[in-house]
């Protein structure tokens, strides 16, 4: 017989912001160590919400010179950072379509949708769709006929979508969440939460999760 493993029910909150390269790779990563551990837990995720750029005006920034302003970065290293995020993508299954032109876009009618399908169960499903709107797909996750779309991508309503994006009644909410994260100290993305006790700063390696999780495994035994 193989070594029975107790399954132990594991609560992720993932803090990121839709238009943060590293938080796709770091959730990628989670989930490379997580399949390193089959059946061994009960995975609940929740998102939640933070803006990068939450002073972006409404028509975005060309992403070079966002780059070279809020990060001091040369065109060269800005390249050579996305040549990186691209192979790194890509060995985890994730396409980033980098490109001439490319906007940098305020996000927080993409975080009201997250709220909502939260409510729906099908908040890591937006999230992804999200993702792979903004990187893979070169769409303005700005716009509501986008954000609408991309919803029902994901599964969801794209009309109930479009009056969530109109009435704005979660703003407040994702306000809410904004602020209680800032008072967790939480000013850089992705951060992880485990069982609500366990923080893990930024995209970490597949083995260092794997790690956590033992140590999560061993506690809980």
């Amino acid at each position: 017989m193989g070594q029975q493993f107790q399954v132990h029910g594991l609560q992720i909150d993932i803090v990121s912001d839709v238009v943060c390269p590293w938080c796709i790779i770091g959730y990628k990563q989670l989930m490379l160590a997580l399949s390193k551990m089959p059946g061994q837990f009960n995975v609940v995720i929740h998102w939640h919400p933070f803006e990068l750029n939450p002073q972006m005006p409404e028509a975005g920034q060309n992403l070079r010179q966002h780059i070279a302003q809020k990060y001091r970065r040369s065109p060269e290293q800005s390249q050579r950072v996305q040549t990186r995020l691209s192979a790194l993508g890509k060995s985890l299954g994730f396409t980033f379509d980098y490109f001439e032109g490319m906007r940098m876009v305020n996000t927080f009618r993409a975080h009201q949708l997250l709220y909502w399908a939260g409510e729906q169960q099908l908040q890591t499903e937006l999230k992804l769709a999200l993702f792979e709107a903004f990187f893979s797909h070169r769409e303005d996750v700005n716009v509501p006929s986008v954000l609408a779309a991309v919803a029902a991508r994901a599964g969801l309503d794209g009309l109930e979508a479009s009056r969530v994006l109109s009435d704005q009644r979660y703003a407040g909410g994702v306000r809410a969440q904004q602020q209680h994260w800032l008072e967790q100290e939480v000013y850089a993305v992705p951060t992880f939460v485990f069982q609500e006790q366990y923080i893990v700063p930024g995209a970490q390696e597949a083995d260092s999760f794997v790690r956590l999780l033992k140590k999560i495994q061993a506690r809980a035994a």
